[in-house]
């Protein structure tokens, strides 16, 4: 691809690293291509964020594609990952340390089934105290990590599918297709507490946004191998 290309505006589909947040991928990318085509300047956004914990499907926008980033934002996603069951921490995954434990003995593979049901359609649920939503002009992990609390609101999330795909217990591994706005950590946190065994996300892969699925995505080395190759 051209400057102009990039310019015009492109789709980019990235299989995130893990430990790397969304932001380092999109400085990555931005600098590569201002490198590769020694421009001073160059408009590079993602379209939803994934945790440092997470990898998978970024669609990172460049020039004027990025004015309809909210658009791919919007989008349907789908999630595959792995419930720890039988522990809890603050953050809801493995940022943090387990602070509380609880039986599992009584998890069967149908009350696992009949537990995702509560959890299909519209629901309820509130955002995890370690995520980056602002109140009063300070993103919530901020305060988190002061050990601060602060009430949180609940906000309406719409799960179309919930499965859970291998037990290995403590491990449940899932597949989930979710609206805009829900946070995988929260639904893990939730799950547990309907389980009566607490939970933590220990791992989480976004497979789709939309019709955008991970496997055409590029990683971050093959990104640039391609750039360097045009």
């Amino acid at each position: 691809m051209t400057e102009e290309d990039y310019k015009n505006g492109q789709v980019l589909l990235i299989d995130k690293p893990l430990t790397w947040t969304s932001f380092q991928v999109v400085n990555k990318l931005r600098w590569e291509i201002k490198q590769q085509f020694n421009l001073k300047k160059i408009k590079v956004g993602h379209a939803g964020t994934l945790d440092p914990l997470a990898t998978g499907l970024l669609i990172i926008c460049t020039g004027k594609q990025t004015k309809q980033i909210n658009t791919y934002q919007g989008q349907i996603k789908e999630y595959t990952g792995t419930f720890t069951t039988g522990a809890t921490t603050p953050s809801y995954d493995l940022e943090t340390e387990v602070d509380k434990t609880y039986p599992t003995a009584h998890i069967s593979e149908s009350l696992l089934k009949e537990t995702t049901q509560q959890f299909i359609g519209e629901i309820q649920q509130k955002p995890p105290i370690f995520s980056a939503i602002k109140k009063d002009g300070k993103r919530l992990y901020e305060l988190a990590r002061k050990g601060e609390t602060t009430e949180i609101k609940t906000r309406a999330v719409t799960i179309s599918e919930f499965e859970i795909t291998k037990t290995h217990l403590p491990k449940v591994d899932f597949r989930v297709v979710c609206s805009k706005g829900t946070y995988i950590r929260s639904l893990a946190f939730d799950f547990g507490n309907a389980l009566k065994s607490g939970a933590h996300l220990s791992a989480l892969r976004r497979t789709k946004i939309g019709d955008f699925s991970v496997d055409n995505a590029l990683s971050v080395e093959e990104f640039i191998q391609q750039l360097k190759d045009n």
